[in-house]
């Protein structure tokens, strides 16, 4: 099973990257982020492999590492450095999935001219949208919906991130036509094992992998 899957957000800082380490964990899959904008503390990827448990096999190394803590096309030129959205080519995985973790949302510019959802379109891989419960989501998320849609990117449905709001994620389906994976609530100690437990309970392995 080689498939791929693409994760990204209705924004930044929703907790897109704890739901991917729950999700490679629950896949026993392999992880790639690949542009990590912020080097000051622990990373994406290596807060991916210690809370999803990965053994350094399963880790793709990012294509680009910038030190400072901003959108991609803005750390890259204080840093001097081109993003060429070529180069972004997807890994080869054999045998296991690859969840692919994307920075913010779809619309985060990696130059002047390339948004990361032209990337998406161009690998043509399934997405799953996180989405936060907090004020200001159904907007958001139709939002981002629309944006897959016109691209023609096949979205495998929408995961939700913190405390239910069952009138928010039932607006979002229902107008936004896509399938609930669930919901991934806030997890306090967060650490790997109460991430795996509570991922399992709240999502269903079949729904990423089905055809």
């Amino acid at each position: 099973m080689n498939r791929r899957i693409v994760v990204t957000g209705t924004d930044t800082g929703i907790g897109k990257t704890v739901f991917c380490a729950g999700l490679v964990n629950l896949l026993g899959a392999n992880y790639w982020k690949p542009i990590q904008s912020g080097l000051g503390g622990e990373t994406d990827t290596q807060r991916v492999a210690r809370l999803g448990s990965l053994s350094p096999d399963r880790i793709v190394p990012e294509r680009y590492r910038l030190r400072t803590p901003a959108s991609p096309h803005h750390s890259a030129g204080i840093e001097g450095v081109r993003i060429s959205a070529e180069s972004l080519r997807l890994p080869e995985v054999e045998e296991r999935p690859l969840v692919i973790d994307g920075a913010g949302g779809l619309m985060v510019p990696l130059d002047s001219g390339t948004l990361y959802i032209d990337v998406f379109e161009r690998w043509g891989h399934p997405v799953v949208l996180c989405a936060s419960t907090a004020l200001g989501t159904i907007n958001h998320s139709l939002l981002s919906i629309e944006s897959l849609r016109k691209r023609h990117i096949r979205i495998l449905g929408i995961a939700f991130v913190g405390e239910t709001s069952p009138e928010s994620e039932n607006a979002i389906c229902e107008l936004g036509r896509v399938r609930c994976l669930g919901r991934l609530p806030w997890i306090s100690p967060l650490t790997a094992d109460t991430l795996q437990t509570v991922f399992q309970r709240s999502f269903a392995r079949s729904h990423f992998l089905d055809p």
